[in-house]
């Protein structure tokens, strides 16, 4: 069976951060493992409180994988400063996983910042040239691009920013400000993702969601392109199937892939 890990924060709900990753990798058949950056007082509504580990307790966590069970595919979600970045780009140095997917979260979408602002610098410089894509939304796009994005030329400006600063392919997703769902993919040329865009107020998670799903989908042998189509899919179908939990945005219903499985059992 194939592996995967994710290095993220949590959320006590269920709804995003290492939970969510979790559901994702079973859903989308690999194992799934995790080592925890931030306990984070989190629900649908927003964060209250954030608990970072320690660099080090962080390293002995990646080298219990690492040299047990080797990932076939790593995501990297919520990274709140700058020294657990610099101990995930060693760790990444040292062991050298392939197929890494970083999800750059940098603020809830509930509005919550997630990062300290000395730690973007380092994300960028010292973290994100070591991924194979980057899944940001058009919010982290506008801080990692140092621009404003209205539109989809804008998109397209911003990502060409981005890349010729990394070097990294990315993912520029749309559904955060634009009408539809149509995904920017940019690796030195353009391809547009079309997506189809749910009016589902219980979408807390996706873009935990989204990015655990390419990083199983690559952990199987699928090509970067191959894996985003897939892992669109899966997410649009959660938000297809709401989860009305919580008082406000509510999980993404990660269960609606086992539904034909619990109806027969």
């Amino acid at each position: 069976m194939k592996t995967a890990l994710t290095i993220a924060g949590t959320d006590p709900t269920g709804g995003a951060g290492v939970q969510a990753d979790l559901k994702t990798f079973l859903a989308n058949g690999v194992f799934g493992m995790s080592a925890i950056t931030s306990v984070v007082s989190q629900n649908t509504m927003g964060v209250t409180a954030i608990c970072d580990m320690t660099p080090e307790f962080l390293g002995e966590e990646l080298d219990a994988v690492f040299t047990d069970i080797f990932p076939d595919a790593v995501k990297i979600g919520m990274v709140s400063n700058k020294d657990l970045i610099l101990k995930i780009a060693e760790k990444l140095k040292e062991y050298r996983p392939k197929n890494i997917v970083l999800d750059p979260v940098m603020v809830a979408t509930a509005g919550s910042k997630l990062i300290s602002d000395d730690a973007i610098e380092t994300l960028i410089t010292k973290l994100i040239p070591l991924a194979d894509v980057i899944t940001p939304n058009i919010g982290e796009a506008e801080i990692l691009a140092d621009m404003k994005i209205n539109d989809e030329k804008d998109m397209e400006e911003a990502a060409k920013i981005i890349y010729d600063r990394t070097k990294v392919a990315i993912l520029l997703k749309g559904g955060h400000r634009t009408k539809d769902a149509n995904d920017l993919i940019y690796d030195g040329s353009i391809k547009w993702i079309k997506g189809k865009r749910v009016d589902n107020p219980n979408a807390h998670g996706t873009g935990c969601t989204l990015s655990s799903a390419i990083a199983a989908n690559m952990a199987k042998g699928m090509d970067l392109e191959g894996a985003i189509v897939k892992a669109k899919d899966y997410v649009t179908g959660a938000l297809e199937d709401g989860l009305d939990l919580g008082k406000g945005r509510g999980p993404l219903n990660h269960g609606y892939v086992f539904k034909e499985y619990f109806e027969k059992n």
